[in-house]
């Protein structure tokens, strides 16, 4: 499946929009927000595998993107217990904070068979159902005779009745702005692909930074309603380039030595539902005057 975004040879950000227009951009109190658009949209149907581009989703209220985080591999026992879900910390799953070795796989989930496919080095390793035990049972075999070494203990395909295995104990969207991807760019002189911050909401047209200034404010996308609630603090993650699994940056310490922080991008809270889609309008409410 495709990445959503055009290969770049500049550091600049690129994008083919087409999505629909918004309607009604003047409601009440909600003013354009430097004219910015949905760039792309993904999700990330297992925790560390492979973003899926979608040209339009439908968000609930209090809920994730469709599918996303639904599943996470277990990195030897965990406690986690699917029929009671609780958040638990990424150090108990693989993820590409630790594990970059996983950027190298390329998987597909499809939401109609529950199947995943993973694919290394262009030919299928493994695929299986991971609603029942035989498919979940073939994709943890492959993690557990490809990278024996590489894990702390058996891997266990997880999931839990809605439960989303998000950073923060929330279900929330997770929102990159390209301007301040072009930023860290100049800090450090070089490239950033997009995907290495692993978002689900894309925005171009918002100067650098723009998205900390939308704390505690709504933003809409046609009819649906995002409150932003939290700054993203970047982990290690970012500096593992999505096509390569190599570690060849290090985004954090950047961003901590330039600004004095390591953040990066917002968390958002569904409070109205609705479609949205790449091309689509971003109006912010105007803050409160006090």
């Amino acid at each position: 499946m495709g990445r959503g975004f055009r290969k770049r040879k500049r550091r600049s950000h690129k994008f083919v929009y087409g999505g629909a227009p918004l309607q009604n951009l003047l409601k009440s109190r909600m003013s354009p927000s430097q004219s910015a658009q949905v760039a792309s949209l993904f999700r990330y149907p297992v925790k560390g595998l492979t973003p899926e581009p979608l040209r339009r989703v439908a968000l609930g209220v209090g809920e994730t993107l469709p599918a996303d985080r639904r599943y996470a591999i277990e990195n030897g026992p965990s406690g986690f217990d699917p029929a009671d879900p609780k958040w638990m910390s990424k150090a108990y799953f693989l993820m590409l904070m630790r594990d970059e070795w996983l950027a190298a796989l390329r998987t597909h989930f499809d939401d109609a068979s529950n199947v995943l496919t993973i694919s290394h080095n262009g030919a299928i390793a493994a695929h299986g159902d991971l609603e029942t035990a035989e498919g979940r049972a073939a994709i943890e075999r492959f993690f557990a005779t490809s990278y024996a070494t590489a894990i702390k203990g058996p891997p266990k395909v997880l999931s839990g009745h809605g439960h989303s295995f998000s950073d923060v104990a929330r279900k929330v969207v997770s929102i990159i702005n390209l301007g301040s991807l072009a930023a860290i760019e100049n800090m450090i002189g070089l490239p950033v692909d997009p995907l290495r911050f692993r978002a689900n909401l894309y925005v171009s047209g918002w100067p650098p930074w723009h998205e900390f200034e939308l704390l505690d404010r709504t933003i809409a996308i046609g009819d649906a309603r995002l409150r932003v609630v939290k700054r993203i603090v970047r982990c290690a993650a970012v500096n593992v380039d999505p096509e390569t699994a190599a570690r060849d940056l290090n985004i954090p310490q950047a961003l901590m030595r330039r600004l004095g922080h390591a953040d990066c991008g917002v968390y958002a809270e569904v409070i109205a539902g609705g479609a949205i889609g790449i091309g689509d309008a971003i109006v912010a409410e105007e803050p409160e005057l006090v």
